[in-house]
């Protein structure tokens, strides 16, 4: 199992990365728990309420009113007895009896109004003891609530911290066993970060990869950028500008050249059957064993014209392409009559088509051995000439695999096919069962789901991965394939880059084989470079990583959909619908094949699921693990120079 901590994830040769899955184990807590407020006590808290104290006197005044006015008749009526008394209008006897009787009513009354100041004076202290053990009561209370709240919060920290600090993005990955992976849509930015996140992970594993660029959109610009930083020196050829010095099949047995360049021939003919094929191949093999070994495509071509009658033979001769007796032999090679014609209309047929080779290998020089090899087609040639090229380099390929022992290690060496659809389906056979045997690794890419690739699309032991389909017709055989059921999650972070990549592919490639010097033939060791460190210095995906990493931080939303036609073709850019078959079943994972996404600090090369099963066996954390095992010593490199 891969080491799933983001900073000591290693890649592994095992496994074909295709992009990155995002998924929160832990979902986000939500808010903080809201703390508890106590309640705003008024400055007069420590004091007796003066509100209550009012109203409480209000209250005594009305009812000591009346013992009030009467204690008031009292001491006026004392009054009056004593002045009476005073003045002898009454005897002093009566007099005290009055007065004694008038001051007791009025102390009585007095006495009764003290009472009710003692009583008000009561009630407020009470009033503020009952207030004083509310308070004291809502103290209790607002603790308590306060350290429910702090064991709250510290639940919630806790659940924060797992959540900031768990991984997001998930490698998405198949394992070497799958023969190939068959890419069907997609836009040419999406292709270009597809192809350098698989490319680079099998380069800086220890692999070889070759390129056949058919897109015309130089989708593998960054991926050659990416070599020459990890140290190596890619070889580009762009042709038909570079054919002379392409050597690819040049050393060819008969026989293989021949069908070859039959193959080649049958690309504008989308209905020929076996039967034309196998003409086709038998005026080839018959026309080089007149050549003899080592012909060239020109010296084919013209025995074609010599065949087919066509031009003046002695131009031919005059140059050197053919000798006077291999002229003659030519002329007697089918006989004369009703077959003739026949034969001439082939060989005319064939001699136009392989002229657009005629130049190919005349000027070859020995190359110095490159882990990344790019073949591509100049934007500004001919729509034609161009699928004859490609035509040619796949077959060509196709026998050199055929004739090279099967690998130790699969996807050592990998074969990526950009825009697979514009070769013929016999070829993308051959291709397909050639890299099988010989363990090659391979990736086709589909621009349109024809009817052609329709029947190849996952055929045998391969992974298949959806793109954005344009087309709705294509939207809806990729959704039946993938199965309308699967509910998928969609980060906020890939919708949001989709547009921004939309102009990385505005440079064509640019080819190096005019740079190469013949006797530099030592190859490079080992790379020692950091794979996201290149990935931010030499693509143009890793130079906006430092832009992507702070939205990463920031857009953490996602949302689910379903695999539906309308959906499908408006997936992201850089999004990657990938299906494979395992020992549990059929899996269906989305991925994010930005290969800016691998410098995020927290994505690994771990699955999700290991992930998964380490977090569940080790109580929630994720420990190193042991480095992966050593993987021996790499096999023999295929050499395109290489006869037989």
């Amino acid at each position: 199992m891969a080491d799933v901590h983001p900073e000591q994830a290693q890649l592994q040769a095992d496994r074909i990365y295709l992009g990155w899955q995002y998924v929160l184990l832990h979902p986000d807590p939500g808010p903080p728990p809201k703390r508890p407020s106590p309640v705003v006590e008024p400055p007069q808290a420590a004091t007796p309420d003066p509100e209550l104290v009012r109203r409480e006197r209000m209250q005594e005044d009305l009812l000591n009113r009346p013992v009030k006015i009467f204690r008031t008749f009292m001491a006026v009526l004392a009054v009056v007895i004593l002045a009476a008394a005073i003045a002898g209008a009454l005897k002093w006897s009566f007099a005290i009896i009055g007065l004694v009787a008038a001051g007791g009513v009025a102390g009585i009354c007095s006495y009764a109004v003290l009472q009710g100041d003692r009583a008000v004076r009561y009630r407020v202290r009470e009033q503020q003891a009952r207030d004083d053990r509310l308070r004291q009561e809502r103290d209790k209370e607002l603790f308590r609530a306060q350290e429910e709240h702090a064991e709250r919060y510290r639940g919630w920290q806790e659940l924060k911290d797992r959540h900031d600090r768990q991984l997001t993005w998930y490698a998405v990955a198949v394992p070497d066993e799958i023969d190939r992976v068959d890419v069907a849509g997609g836009t040419l930015p999406g292709w270009s970060a597809l192809v350098t996140l698989l490319g680079a992970t099998r380069l800086y594993s220890g692999g070889h990869l070759t390129v056949l660029d058919l897109s015309e959109g130089a989708i593998a610009k960054d991926l050659i950028e990416l070599a020459r930083r990890g140290g190596d020196d890619p070889l580009v050829w762009v042709l038909p500008v570079d054919l002379p010095k392409l050597d690819l099949g040049a050393t060819l047995k008969p026989e293989a050249f021949a069908d070859v360049l039959a193959h080649v021939v049958s690309v504008s003919e989308e209905h020929r059957t076996t039967r034309d094929l196998s003409f086709d191949n038998a005026i080839l093999e018959r026309v080089l064993d007149v050549l003899g070994e080592n012909a060239t495509i020109a010296q084919v071509t013209a025995a074609l014209r010599a065949l087919a009658q066509v031009g003046d033979p002695r131009d031919d001769l005059e140059f050197g392409l053919i000798t006077a007796e291999q002229l003659e032999r030519i002329g007697t090679m089918f006989g004369r009559g009703v077959s003739d014609r026949v034969v001439i209309e082939r060989a005319w047929a064939l001699e136009s088509q392989l002229r657009k080779l005629e130049t190919l290998g005349t000027e070859a020089v020995r190359l110095p051995p490159a882990r990344l090899r790019v073949v591509s087609m100049d934007r500004q040639a001919g729509v034609f000439g161009n699928r004859v090229l490609g035509t040619y380099v796949a077959t060509a390929l196709t026998h050199i695999l055929r004739q090279s022992p099967a690998s130790d290690r699969p996807w050592y060496h990998t074969i990526i096919v950009a825009g697979a659809d514009k070769l013929r389906g016999d070829v993308l056979d051959r291709l397909m069962d050639a890299c099988e045997t010989s363990r090659t690794g391979l990736v086709l890419t589909y621009r349109s789901l024809t009817p052609t690739v329709r029947e190849r699309l996952g055929r045998g032991h391969a992974a298949v991965a959806f793109m954005r389909l344009g087309n709705a017709e294509d939207a809806r055989v990729a959704s039946e394939h993938v199965g309308t059921e699967h509910r998928l999650e969609l980060a906020q972070l890939t919708e949001t880059i989709s547009a921004s990549v939309a102009g990385l592919n505005g440079t064509p490639y640019t080819s190096t084989i005019d740079q190469v010097e013949e006797d530099s033939t030592e190859e490079r060791g080992e790379s020692r470079t950091d794979l996201k460190e290149d990935i931010t210095e030499s693509t143009e995906w890793g130079r906006t990583a430092d832009q992507l990493g702070e939205k990463e931080r920031v857009l953490q939303r996602s949302r689910e959909f379903l695999v539906e036609p309308h959906r499908l073709q408006q997936l992201p850019t850089t999004s990657v619908i990938v299906t494979d078959a395992t020992a549990d079943g059929r899996r269906v994972r989305l991925a994010d094949a930005n290969p800016a996404i691998l410098t995020f600090p927290r994505t690994t090369l771990g699955e999700l699921e290991e992930v998964r099963e380490a977090v569940l066996g080790m109580g929630g954390t994720v420990e190193p693990e042991e480095p992966p095992p050593n993987l021996g010593p790499p096999p023999p490199r295929l050499d395109w120079r290489k006869k037989g």
